[in-house]
């Protein structure tokens, strides 16, 4: 297989052939493999499932491999960015009066009049003050959000590929418990591949490029 696009441009993934993984690593090279996989007579279906959603990738396969990278390519670099940043970018002009800074949305924000003058008494003024506390917010509950993410991806997999496989509710249960030894315990009887997918989405575990 040719080597494809940075894998830092496309989101981590994995194939599954059936309940048989296919394949896991960068989108553009599971795209591939795929593609490989369904000219080659694969009993199927053959579904991509993003690492960080859990969820089903549309992909299309039709044409050679440097049209199938192509269309990737050209959805990717239109998408915007997901990935939080801390940082603030640069402004390199000067403001004039009321011009926010570069890169600074504007949306209404309602609060009571004991919040206003709370912000309204903060060193840079309301907005400021409100970008601090949503900072702090976000280093405060990151690990509780990345938890959160990684159930509900998790959990998206499980409902597409084993609903109907005995243990799917108690499981289900032990996910959104934190107990990881529990949930083992209820995917036990399920095929390897399916097990090992859902352990490794719920403990946010790396994805390793694999065919």
């Amino acid at each position: 297989m040719n080597d494809a696009s940075p894998a830092s441009r496309f989101p981590p993934c994995t194939a599954f052939d059936g309940q048989r993984r296919l394949a896991t690593g960068p989108l553009d090279r599971v795209a591939l493999a795929v593609k490989t996989a369904i000219e080659d007579g694969a009993a199927g279906p053959v579904l991509i499932y993003g690492d960080d959603t859990g969820r089903v990738i549309d992909v299309d396969t039709r044409g050679n491999e440097g049209e199938v990278l192509a269309r990737l390519a050209l959805i990717h670099r239109a998408a915007p960015s997901t990935q939080p940043t801390d940082a603030e970018p640069a402004d390199t002009e000067p403001r004039g009066r009321g011009r926010p800074r570069l890169g600074v949305i504007a949306r209404e924000v309602t609060l009571l009049p004991r919040h206003w003058e709370w912000l309204g008494t903060q060193p840079g003024g309301a907005s400021v003050a409100l970008r601090k506390l949503v900072e702090a917010a976000r280093r405060d509950h990151r690990a509780a959000d990345d938890g959160r993410r990684r159930r509900d991806a998790a959990y998206h997999f499980m409902s597409a590929m084993a609903g109907d496989l005995p243990g799917f509710e108690e499981a289900t249960r032990a996910l959104y418990a934190g107990d990881g030894g529990r949930l083992r315990v209820h995917i036990a009887g399920w095929p390897q591949d399916l097990r090992e997918h859902v352990v490794r989405l719920a403990d946010g575990e790396p994805s390793t490029t694999a065919t």
